[in-house]
């Protein structure tokens, strides 16, 4: 019969590291609940569930069922719940495929009303999720609903700042560049930011990654030991000062001026011709990051 302590599966050579996180979810619930020792829980103790163990796929069904009463929802909720602050790993990720369809319908209402990366907002509608399974009480009544609330919320949040923050123009970049620099691209034009200091080195890699490489603020942040709200407002901040930056006095003008007793600027390379080799991308190191 299931045991109740079965270890987190590892994910399969063939998962793909860029999946969806509510796909990457599901898939790991599957783990857990298949074979003939899946996660389960003792129905014993909870009124309106069998007196045997319930693997935890089971356990959703017959709570989502409208024959279920709500004190045996919030009974069964409040065990999964303090099994997962107590142990981690496989039941944290239980509790969460157990409430996978209320995630996918918050992603769903939420993710038609922006341009926000799906994969971002899933990540933070996730993440709101289990942040609320170590905060949420158990002696309310409706924890599942309560865990679901927590989940719209962290995902409205990051809605609401994206929609209220303003976006650069597209084509920004490559205007800026044609009129003051000619060689210059989008890369260098981050670069020139740092070195006048109007970008931290952290904020131009961001900016870099997520609107030059397409990676998802939600990756960049998990690379970089971040929530994805913080990523978002990290380089909306410097979005808003680059933006000054591109679109106010030549960037010549504001170069800080040396001192007096260093030696004069490096002549600035020639425009490059149709000749000449590419001059390779700069990247944004982060302090106290592997690359």
């Amino acid at each position: 019969m299931p045991d109740e302590t079965s270890s987190l599966p590892v994910r399969t050579a063939g998962a793909s590291a860029q999946g969806l996180p509510l796909v990457i979810l599901r898939d790991c619930f599957a783990l857990l609940v298949a074979g003939p020792s899946p996660l389960a829980l003792d129905g014993t103790p909870v009124p309106g569930l069998p007196a045997r163990l319930v693997a935890l796929d089971e356990l959703r069904d017959r709570l989502l069922a409208g024959s279920c009463s709500q004190a045996t929802r919030d009974a069964a909720w409040a065990v999964v719940v303090r099994r997962s602050r107590a142990r981690g790993g496989a039941w944290t990720v239980g509790a969460a495929g157990m409430a996978l369809p209320a995630l996918r319908a918050v992603a769903a209402r939420l993710g038609g009303h922006s341009d926000l990366d799906t994969a971002d907002v899933q990540a933070e509608i996730l993440t709101g999720f289990l942040t609320a399974l170590v905060t949420v009480r158990l002696d309310l009544p409706r924890i599942a609903v309560r865990l679901r609330w927590n989940a719209y919320r962290a995902g409205l949040d990051l809605l609401t700042q994206s929609l209220e923050t303003p976006h650069p123009d597209p084509g920004l970049f490559h205007t800026r560049t044609v009129t003051h620099t000619q060689a210059d691209g989008p890369h260098e034009v981050l670069a020139d930011a740092v070195t006048d200091g109007v970008l931290t080195a952290t904020e131009a890699a961001v900016v870099a990654a997520t609107r030059l490489d397409d990676v998802p603020v939600a990756a960049w942040a998990a690379r970089h030991a971040t929530a994805p709200r913080t990523a978002y407002r990290l380089r909306d901040r410097a979005e808003r000062r680059l933006l000054g930056y591109l679109t106010g006095p030549a960037r010549t003008s504001r170069a800080p001026k040396a001192p007096d007793n260093e030696p004069p600027p490096r002549p600035q390379p020639p425009v490059a011709t149709a000749d000449s080799s590419p001059r390779p991308a700069p990247t944004f190191p982060v302090a106290g990051v592997t690359a």
